[in-house]
This record gives structure tokens, sequence and C-alpha cells, in this order.
């Protein structure tokens, strides 16, 4: 973007926007996989590694949060189980986290015929 002397913004500069902020925090909609599988630790840290390479996830104490446009997913691996909870602020939003998410995790968990199913949290 090209600033003016003066500090003053063209008409035609493109502003880049970073992550979506929610409209309405507190109104934040959510769903649940549990994945089933004996080596979530090993899908975990190959999902989050290969999300995480546009934006940086975020450690929680459970696992790490994937940030995207439209919403959040929280990766934990449990007992037996990779756990995914995916969080956006509408129902499109919502979807297009739990496709991606689900989307890489098949592939990467192809051998292992993992299988995800999302349910409302």
């Amino acid at each position: 973007m090209v600033v003016g002397s003066r500090g003053e913004v063209p008409a035609n500069a493109r502003v880049e926007a970073g992550p979506r902020r929610p409209r309405y925090p507190g109104r934040m909609i959510t769903s649940r996989a549990d994945v089933a599988t004996d080596r979530p630790e090993r899908y975990a840290k190959q999902l989050v590694s290969h999300l995480g390479r546009h934006t940086p996830p975020i450690e929680e104490g459970e696992g790490h949060r994937l940030v995207f446009g439209s919403g959040t997913c929280l990766v934990s691996p449990g007992t037996d189980t990779l756990v995914l909870v995916a969080t956006a602020e509408d129902a499109e939003a919502l979807a297009q986290v739990e496709d991606v998410v689900a989307r890489h995790l098949i592939r990467f968990g192809e051998k292992d015929e993992l299988a995800v199913t999302w349910a409302a949290a």
C-alpha cells in the first residue's frame, strides 16, 4: 500500500485485511468431531503443522487452535481419538472451517481410513 507524504491513503489503494473479527462476540456457533484413530498425536501434529503454515497456531492447554479467516478449530489429541472443535460466527463460515479441516485430515489419514463426522456442540 502506498501512503502519501502527508500520511493519506489514495482512494484506489488496496488495504489488506487480517483475520476477520467476530461481529457479535459471544454469539459463535460450534461443532465437534471425535475422530477414532490409534495415532491421535501424529495426526494432530501433522494437521497443525500443515494448516498452521499460513497463520501460526495458538497453543492452548488441551491442544492447538488453528485460525482461519472464517473461524477457528481447536485440535486436541485424546486417547484413541483426535478431537476437533470448530467455531465460527455463522453456519456458512462454520461449514468452511469444517470442510478445510476434514479434507486435509482425511487425505493425511487415507491409509487408516479416517472418518470425520461433525456434530453441533
